[in-house]
């Protein structure tokens, strides 16, 4: 599988990135320059097999919202249906039987779409919630990039549907900002921000009605050629696989071998030895992880350093100062205070770790 604009951190597919620059051009930006800054070739869109660099298009995200100085762009583009920003795992939703059906074959498939995506479908009192997170790699993740995948999903469901299908919330892990009133217009629903994680509230009704484009016979046909596609996503490099789980898990405490080797359904040897193979190391993954989330984090001022070591696994701020001075030379505060000096982040310098 061909990778462009590619390093050794997770990819977004080119239809999904595609998808996101036809939401784009309707906002009158240059798209030639917009793609420029932010590190991407515009003309590999047309090569179906491309695969871009993740934290390149939380870029784009943030590129456009500052060039159209408007904090919901590319929410109106995302409202109309457009099954080929799925590709292949469009058509695996559409002959599912219902529209849970729909959001279990996300949930399976999404890595197609881009391997730092992770969609979860669990039921509980309110209803059936899917979740979306995207491993944020040296770059933060916007929340326009969650709210464009969320609606974009919607639309899709939607569209399949043959409904005006109008979830009991959409739920956004960030404070609200200026002005919601489009959100809250294109989702047809009541807004929750703040929430422990990004995502859409459905109703079991909902969820539990039929599709009008079912077909069992298309369905197995289409779910065969998905997992060729996943497969080809699943055999890259394996020290990339290792980085986006890290990335999704640090916050929980620090993942381990045994772990991470468990979630990517294999032995810790093999997962050693292939980490090997590629000349690095399950520590090595780990402290590079680490290392490119505290120099995203140090740049922020609404972070305090006490977050930062929780948001990279370690137990305590003495931890993030010896990884500090290891990786940087010096302390988290006098790192920070760096930040500060370079711009464009305002970093906030009275904690200070000497």
């Amino acid at each position: 599988m061909k990778r462009t604009a590619i390093s050794d951190q997770p990819s977004c597919a080119a239809f999904w990135v595609r998808a996101v620059a036809e939401a784009l051009r309707p906002e009158g930006l240059d798209l030639q320059a917009l793609f420029a800054e932010a590190g991407l070739e515009l003309a590999a869109l047309k090569d179906p097999d491309a695969r871009f660099a993740s934290d390149n298009i939380s870029i784009l995200w943030h590129v456009a919202v500052a060039r159209s100085g408007n904090p919901t762009v590319g929410l109106a583009g995302a409202q109309i249906a457009k099954p080929a920003a799925f590709d292949v795992v469009a058509y695996t939703m559409m002959s599912a039987p219902s529209l849970l059906g729909v959001l279990e074959r996300i949930v399976r498939y999404v890595r197609i779409v881009s391997d730092a995506a992770r969609v979860d479908v669990n039921k509980d009192p309110e209803g059936f919630r899917l979740t979306l997170e995207i491993a944020h790699g040296r770059q933060h993740v916007p929340w326009q990039r969650f709210g464009f995948f969320l609606m974009t999903f919607l639309s899709f469901c939607r569209w399949v549907t043959a409904r005006d299908l109008r979830p009991i919330a959409l739920e956004l892990a960030f404070a609200p900002s200026a002005d919601m009133a489009p959100y809250k217009g294109a989702f047809k629903c009541p807004l929750r921000f703040n929430a422990p994680s990004n995502g859409l509230l459905l109703s079991p009704s909902d969820v539990m009605s039929p599709l009008p484009t079912a077909h069992q016979v298309l369905s197995e046909v289409h779910e065969r050629i998905a997992d060729k596609h996943l497969q080809q996503v699943e055999t890259s490099p394996t020290r990339l696989r290792v980085l986006a789980i890290i990335l999704r898990r640090l916050s929980d405490g620090e993942p381990t071998r045994a772990k991470v080797a468990k979630a990517m359904a294999m032995s810790e040897r093999t997962l050693q030895r292939r980490l090997t193979e590629e000349g690095t190391s399950f520590q090595q993954v780990l402290d590079d992880a680490r290392r490119g989330l505290a120099e995203h984090y140090m740049g922020r001022d609404d972070v305090s350093l006490a977050d930062i070591a929780y948001l990279l696994g370690f137990l305590d701020k003495s931890s993030l100062f010896r990884a500090s001075k290891r990786w940087f030379g010096t302390s988290p505060g006098h790192r920070r205070a760096l930040f500060v000096a370079k711009g464009p982040y305002r970093a906030a310098v009275s904690e200070d770790m000497d």
